[in-house]
């Protein structure tokens, strides 16, 4: 049993800036997170003892283009298998969206060093030269 729970489109904006900055990609205003939570198709939080404490973002479509955004588990929550839980429940709430014979697609930017994690849940590389390699996996119902 687990200790902790994903909560679909609940995710807070104090969250949200408290987790970007802990996988070191900066601190951003309160307006900005606002803007682009709301513009998200699906956000998703990791909550444990009332702390969030992952998150992810989707872009997309909702038929056949997906993209995730600020994959992040807190460092010190890194290694339990709550990342790999929380891209599960990503691609389910994919599939669940999608009428029957429809197949999403659900690609992604790895941070630089995290690929192998990716990889190891099905997703293929793509490199590039600027960042962490993109990564892309089909969903299908």
């Amino acid at each position: 049993m687990t200790d902790y729970r994903i909560i679909d489109n609940q995710l807070k904006a104090a969250d949200f800036i408290r987790l970007f900055a802990s996988a070191g990609w900066g601190e951003l205003p309160p307006d900005l997170v606002e803007t682009t939570l709301r513009g998200s198709w699906a956000t998703f939080s990791v909550c444990k003892e009332g702390q969030t404490i992952a998150m992810a973002r989707l872009l997309g479509d909702g038929a056949m283009s997906f993209f995730l955004k600020d994959f992040v588990v807190e460092p010190s929550y890194q290694g339990q298998g709550i990342g790999r839980a929380l891209l599960s429940h990503v691609e389910n709430y994919i599939a669940h969206q999608l009428k029957p014979g429809w197949n999403g697609y659900l690609q992604l930017v790895s941070a630089k060093g995290k690929e192998a994690f990716y990889q190891k849940c099905g997703y293929a590389i793509h490199p590039h030269d600027h960042s962490g390699a993109g990564m892309s996996k089909w969903i299908e119902k």
